[in-house]
């Protein structure tokens, strides 16, 4: 089964200082047909204007994972993490038991543009954790790689929850597939550019749920960036 998600059919806040597009329910947008896929609860596309940013705020039993696409994501938290994050990085924070945290985008002429994600934790009351990585370009072109899973398998950051991440640059002739547990869930997000996902194109910010299929085809790519989640059913 194949359920495409429109960009334009998003949630939108507009709060001046941030705009973001929601693809499930999040905050005051509200849709009882999007409350989330498999245990991916939250994907936000956020732009925050220059000098402006989250104040200090908290979270309990979530994974969550930033992934910036333009600009830079200056991070302090409860736990003893200052970082920035930028372009081609993936950033996991485990909120566990509580942390409270701060994302800023201090640049005075550049807007940070990023997507929040949270998944369901594999069990409540962990300790907090953090963890950023750099994913070079080159292992992106024309494959997906694997940048958040379970076991931190081939360098990917650990992610405390039944899912994985994987990541991919796609143009011209270049193609991929994965292949899928039909009992499983999948979610494929295109961040930028265009590309064919198992016979249905997308365009930036589109989405494709999966259920009961057994693989998953990339093609047709123009300037494609894309994310894939294997997800818990």
């Amino acid at each position: 089964m194949l359920t495409l998600r429109k960009s334009e059919d998003r949630g939108l806040a507009d709060h001046g200082w941030l705009l973001s597009r929601h693809s499930f329910s999040f905050a005051g947008y509200h849709d009882p047909a999007h409350m989330g896929w498999g245990n991916l609860l939250v994907i936000n596309e956020d732009r925050i204007a220059p000098g402006s940013g989250f104040g200090t705020h908290g979270h309990r039993d979530m994974e969550i994972i930033s992934y910036v696409l333009s600009g830079a994501l200056a991070h302090k938290d409860s736990i003893g993490n200052g970082t920035v994050i930028l372009p081609g990085e993936v950033q996991r924070m485990s909120a566990g038991t509580g942390v409270r945290h701060s994302e800023f985008n201090h640049a005075a002429d550049a807007t940070t543009h990023f997507l929040q994600i949270w998944i369901e934790p594999r069990r409540v009351g962990m300790a907090p954790g953090y963890e950023q990585k750099l994913f070079p370009v080159a292992e992106k072109l024309g494959r997906l790689r694997r940048v958040a899973a379970p076991d931190g398998a081939d360098g990917a950051v650990t992610l405390n929850a039944d899912a994985t991440l994987y990541a991919g640059l796609f143009d011209g002739d270049e193609s991929a597939h994965l292949a899928l547990d039909p009992a499983r869930k999948a979610y494929v997000y295109l961040v930028r550019g265009a590309l064919t996902v198992n016979g249905q194109p997308l365009r930036a910010g589109d989405a494709l749920l999966l259920a009961n299929e057994p693989v998953l085809g990339l093609a047709d790519g123009h300037d494609a960036e894309v994310l894939v989640f294997d997800l818990a059913p």
